[in-house]
């Protein structure tokens, strides 16, 4: 039971800083996840349909849990 103790505390604390990350998101001006260059935005003239598609935060986002479940299977 003490891996699963374990997982279950890095997992909390993955949680609370990517909340963090989510309520600071306009005052941290470097981290623009949502507006990267690669992310996809369109709408039409009117502007009454938007379609937006994060294709790069979702690469780096990815990349990122990967590594760290890679780090925490060692």
């Amino acid at each position: 039971m003490a891996p699963l103790g374990k997982m279950l505390i890095i997992f909390g604390v993955v949680l609370i800083v990517a909340g963090a990350l989510f309520l600071l998101g306009d005052r941290l001006t470097w981290l623009r996840l949502g507006r990267l260059p690669g992310d996809i935005s369109w709408s039409n003239r009117s502007g009454s349909v938007r379609v937006y598609f994060p294709l790069m935060t979702m690469l780096l986002l990815s990349l990122l849990l990967t590594l760290i479940f890679w780090l925490l299977r060692k």
